[in-house]
């Protein structure tokens, strides 16, 4: 096990960072008190709970990564959206999350 399994990633690092380089979307799928208290800069909340009502609006964003607290919600919600045809990749913790967009600059 590597330092990325423990945060969510496993072998996903590069792919997400090749979504991200091609303009993939981040949304954040924890609560709204959750996402206030700190977030990804120029990341989207929706709540996990909320996916459903908003699946037209993000099969017009295009590649989604989706991050949470641990990966676990983000990866659920993955799986529900590439279920529904959106191209998603769990992106893991926000904070893991946020230590490679920022060394992307992104």
């Amino acid at each position: 096990m590597g330092i990325f399994d423990l945060f969510g990633f496993g072998n996903n690092k590069e792919k997400i960072v090749e979504k991200l380089n091609n303009g993939a979307t981040i949304i954040d799928v924890r609560t709204v008190d959750e996402f206030k208290a700190g977030h990804i800069d120029g990341s989207i909340n929706i709540p996990l709970h909320n996916l459903d009502k908003k699946l037209d609006q993000l099969k017009k964003k295009g590649s989604i990564v989706t991050c949470c607290l641990s990966g676990g919600r983000s990866g659920q919600a993955a799986d529900y959206l590439n279920a529904n045809g959106i191209e998603t990749i769990n992106g893991g913790g926000w904070r893991s999350l946020q230590t490679i967009c920022n060394g992307m600059n992104y």
